[in-house]
């Protein structure tokens, strides 16, 4: 009963919020499938035309190429992080989460034209090598898969964080002593304890950037090559290039069902409270 009452003030303040985002964002959704059926008797020939071509199934290829790889190395990077920050007392880590979030401070266009001038041809990477080396050094750090990568990597990694560190800090210390009473070493204790017992806040934290990353848009514009198309670009390429607004729609459609499909686990994991 008092769970019921709960759930019926919760329902009762979050009411006004939801139905003001519902009216936002939920028009331009229906306007957007709308066009992608609309045609003749608002057939499906723009999915038709969409899902038989060779340029969408390539660039559906590299957009889950790109957002597993990018999002393997955040969470790598981000358990790094976390189990970092879960080892620290609490005072410091919260300035240290201070620092983490400090890149969602800066717009992520000004992030990506920053990343430009470091890892540039003659950027500050190049430049520093070359001055160490006495040669002249332009390695392509940027305009390519590497350049990506680290973009998506910055603007991912703080995302995985929060969620992994969730769950390290809500493994009982009782665990990990009795652990080592028993004479586990540090390692074992690492892949026996700690990796399992962190798997809720791990499989939340990567499918939450994986679903980011496929609708990723700026970094791959920004810092990509050509040959790092991704669907959100493809989007843009219909609908501004080649002025075609059904076939735009369309991929939009797929894209977020995509992005549906993977979120769905997502908010399982978080209503259990990993």
């Amino acid at each position: 009963m008092i769970r019921t009452s709960n759930l019926r003030e919760q329902a009762i303040f979050m009411s006004p919020a939801t139905l003001i985002g519902v009216g936002i964002v939920l028009p331009p959704l229906l306007y957007v499938l709308f066009t992608s059926i609309y045609g003749p008797a608002l057939s499906l020939a723009a999915f038709d035309a969409v899902l038989t071509s060779t340029l969408f199934r390539q660039t559906l290829r590299t957009t889950f190429y790109l957002a597993g790889l990018s999002s393997l190395a955040s969470l790598i990077l981000g358990f790094i992080v976390a189990l970092h920050l879960a080892r620290q007392p609490a005072r410091r880590r919260t300035f240290l989460m201070v620092l983490v979030l400090l890149p969602f401070w800066t717009s992520v266009l000004v992030k990506c034209f920053a990343f430009t001038i470091v890892l540039g041809r003659d950027g500050i990477i190049n430049s520093l090598l070359s001055w160490m080396f006495a040669t002249k050094i332009q390695l392509p750090l940027v305009f390519n898969l590497f350049g990506l990568l680290v973009g998506m990597t910055n603007y991912l990694v703080p995302l995985v964080v929060m969620p992994v560190l969730a769950s390290l800090l809500a493994i009982d210390g009782a665990i990990y002593r009795a652990a080592s009473i028993m004479g586990a070493r540090p390692a074992r204790i690492f892949w026996t304890v700690t990796v399992p017992l962190s798997l809720p806040g791990v499989f939340a934290g990567l499918l939450s950037i994986f679903v980011m990353s496929l609708g990723a848009f700026i970094v791959p514009a920004l810092l990509g090559g050509p040959h790092d198309l991704m669907l959100s670009n493809l989007v843009d390429f219909y609908n501004r290039e080649v002025l075609d607004w059904p076939k735009a729609s369309a991929i939009s459609v797929i894209l977020f069902g995509m992005a549906i499909v993977f979120a769905t686990p997502v908010a399982y994991l978080r209503r259990r409270k990993f």
